[in-house]
């Protein structure tokens, strides 16, 4: 039992270093960690005489870890209280947002606000918390010249970081740079929001080294390769996001998701040759959810190519996941004209989608969904129509299981609804509605065989 009279002048002095921080409020940045040293050096000697006088000093003395955790809140709150005022950076006006970051102390909350062009190759490494908020028309730009270390380039690098929100900005990458924006070193909460981000660099936005992001209301155009690649293990949440190629023009991809795991909702990815591209057992979810902001609905995962330049909507592989929860996913116009394995969905190598009701597939100018080479697809609901080839296809070993659903799932309107080769087997026939045109002896009306 601790003494709860000992204790009280640390609660009563640490309350009155508080207020008095508050009201002073931090005017000298560059003072304000002295300040707080000596502050609470004068507390530990005014407090320390007190506890050690208690008429209790025995159980002051046994509860040494009740004291050290108390004095270590207090430290914390201060040093909350304490943090710096946003400080202002004008790339305008030749000031540095690398010049001023290093001024800052890693481990205290701060925020940076941004006005103008910053040509630099800007660096946010080690941080604890900090937002750098772009005023309007905050451009972070590729210098001219590249670095020269043999390193890869990003624009803004994020590394070995936590708790940091990019906020506001336009970000512009040349044809040098790995990406325009860069989060790795197992960055973890950093949170990505109203941003721009476009440029000849192979990323808009690259996610390496077990990172967790966040996106939000984030525009991604017209990369060397992916608006948005995701890696190692990195875990990232997509939503309200807009990717796209700006002529359609080959070879690029919205998503690519190697090893990593994607959640998304409220997105639309446009005119890339693959929308969303998932290898190395990466997984993707199509489905709601309210870690950083409510759901609001519809909040529809949409793949679409007016130019015709798609050859895949979601291609999965190399035993990797696509899954839909409680949100669509619809693509529409995917493929290409000539068929082959070009569809809404490839899967294809031991990849697994499981649909649910929640897939809608229209217009592809090849197949609908395509799964090959010992991969596997369920749906119970969904919707493939007025493809130019195969509605359902399964070839080579594969297997596509069609559930109980109300309504049932729709194939029709493509040139050949169901289609299966020899060796691979679909089940469920009699949940489907509507499919005319059927090419597939190994297609069962229930889940299996009649069973002893």
């Amino acid at each position: 039992m601790w003494n709860r009279e000992a204790v009280r002048p640390i609660i009563r002095h640490g309350h009155m270093l508080l207020t008095e921080q508050i009201a002073r409020g931090n005017e000298d940045t560059k003072t304000g960690n002295r300040t707080l040293t000596r502050k609470f050096t004068c507390y530990e000697e005014e407090n320390m005489t007190a506890l050690f006088a208690s008429k209790d000093r025995g159980a002051w003395q046994a509860n040494t870890a009740t004291r050290a955790g108390l004095l270590a809140v207090l430290l914390v709150l201060v040093a909350t209280f304490v943090m710096a005022d946003p400080m202002v950076v004008n790339c305008d006006q030749g000031q540095s947002l690398n010049r001023t970051l290093a001024k800052l102390n890693k481990n205290i909350p701060a925020s940076v606000l941004v006005m103008g062009t910053c040509s630099e190759y800007v660096r946010i490494s080690g941080f604890d918390r900090l937002t750098l908020k772009g005023l309007q028309g905050a451009t972070l730009v590729q210098p001219g010249v590249d670095p020269g270390d043999g390193l890869a380039i990003h624009v803004l690098s994020i590394e070995a970081s936590r708790s940091i929100t990019v906020d506001g900005f336009a970000i512009r990458s040349g044809a040098s740079a790995l990406a325009g924006i860069g989060i790795g070193g197992n960055s973890i909460d950093v949170r990505l929001r109203n941003l721009t981000v476009d440029g000849a660099g192979a990323f808009g936005i690259f996610i390496f080294e077990s990172s967790q992001v966040s996106l939000a209301r984030v525009t991604a155009s017209d990369p060397g390769y992916a608006a948005v690649g995701v890696y190692d293990v990195s875990d990232v949440h997509v939503e309200n996001c807009l990717f796209e190629h700006s002529t359609g023009a080959a070879w690029h991809a919205g998503l690519d998701v190697g090893s990593g795991h994607v959640t998304m909702q409220g997105t639309t990815i446009r005119n890339m040759q693959v929308g969303v591209n998932i290898t190395r057992r990466g997984s993707v979810d199509i489905q709601s959810f309210n870690s950083y902001y409510p759901v609001s609905r519809p909040n529809d995962v949409v793949i679409e190519s007016p130019t015709g330049t798609n050859f895949w909507g979601v291609a999965v592989g190399s035993g990797s996941l696509l899954n839909l929860g409680d949100t669509k996913l619809r693509i529409t116009d995917p493929g290409q004209p000539w068929g082959g394995n070009t569809a809404g969905v490839f899967v294809s190598d031991g990849g697994t989608l499981n649909a649910g009701a929640n897939l809608v597939v229209s217009a592809s100018q090849g197949q609908g969904v395509f799964v090959s080479n010992t991969s596997h697809a369920t749906m119970a609901g969904s919707s493939i129509t007025g493809s130019g080839h195969g509605g359902l296809v399964a070839v080579n070993l594969s297997t596509i299981a069609v559930g109980t659903s109300s309504p049932s799932t729709g194939i029709s309107g493509n040139r050949t609804d169901l289609f299966c080769d020899s060796r691979s087997l679909m089940t469920g026939g009699a949940n489907i509605a509507n499919a005319t045109s059927v090419q597939c002896s190994n297609l069962l009306a229930g889940d299996s065989v009649d069973l002893p």
